[in-house]
């Protein structure tokens, strides 16, 4: 068994390492955009696949690197895990879906509410105290999954045709209008100052002097959050820099003795 994951803030990355890591102590997860992801992924015949929902859908990311590995998913048994900040049809179909075109062995599919990691829908602005409250909801969730899925019994979140029309319907076709103006062009806001942050922040190391950048460089995963900037493109959203990941608060809980986890 291995767990992959995408993950901006850290909320995606701690839901499936506790997961895998109930399931199996020996186990590892890693980070969708390491090198020797795909080398690692062969190797194992169990896949729990994470990532967080952008609008009822896989963000373009994930996407890029499933259409990018196609032969990797023949025959692999996956478990697909979607990370939501209010609600999604059918987050986890997505992928669900698209996996077992190219051959895979969907076993399940499971949705974790987490603090959202955007924070521009004032909607899902939560208190410190709520916040903390979502995420020991969650590891809870997450701990009575694992559980089940010992007995044999694994989830079906949003695997179900009305989770799909609940999904198109209530968000992803408002989302497509929405940005229907988007391009690859790169946009940089009047917020950035040049202080070059965003440079040495970069998992990816592909930043350079954005104002002398043409188009937005390849390879783009994720922003760490710290930049004094917010990158918007294609038809992925960006991280609000002021957003507090749920990693975040969890460190901040240990330092406080908490029992979050």
């Amino acid at each position: 068994m291995i767990g992959i994951y995408l993950s901006g803030t850290g909320n995606t990355e701690h839901c499936v390492r506790k997961l895998v890591r109930l399931l199996d102590e020996s186990a590892q997860a890693i980070p969708m955009e390491k090198k020797e992801t795909v080398h690692l992924l062969s190797q194992h015949n169990f896949i729990v696949f994470a990532y967080p929902v952008q609008f009822s859908n896989v963000p373009v990311m994930v996407k890029d690197f499933i259409k990018s590995h196609l032969d990797l998913w023949k025959g692999e048994k996956i478990l697909c895990v979607a990370t939501i900040g209010l609600f999604s049809g059918d987050g986890a179909g997505c992928s669900a879906r698209l996996l077992k075109k190219y051959g895979a062995e969907i076993v399940g599919s499971f949705h974790i509410r987490i603090p959202d990691s955007v924070c521009d829908v004032k909607l899902l602005k939560k208190f410190f105290q709520e916040n903390r409250e979502i995420i020991r909801k969650a590891d809870r969730k997450i701990e009575k999954c694992a559980e089940e899925i010992r007995k044999g019994r694994y989830p079906k979140n949003g695997s179900h045709l009305y989770n799909q029309i609940a999904g198109l319907l209530c968000q992803r076709l408002w989302y497509y209008g929405r940005t229907r103006g988007y391009s690859d062009k790169l946009k940089i806001s009047n917020a950035c100052t040049d202080y070059g942050l965003c440079t040495q922040l970069c998992p990816a190391n592909n930043l350079r002097n954005c104002r002398k950048m043409e188009k937005p460089p390849e390879n783009t995963v994720r922003c760490v959050t710290g930049a004094s900037v917010s990158v918007r493109q294609g038809r992925s959203r960006y991280w609000d820099t002021q957003s507090l990941s749920s990693a975040a608060m969890i460190n901040i809980a240990k330092a406080e003795k908490s029992e979050i986890i």
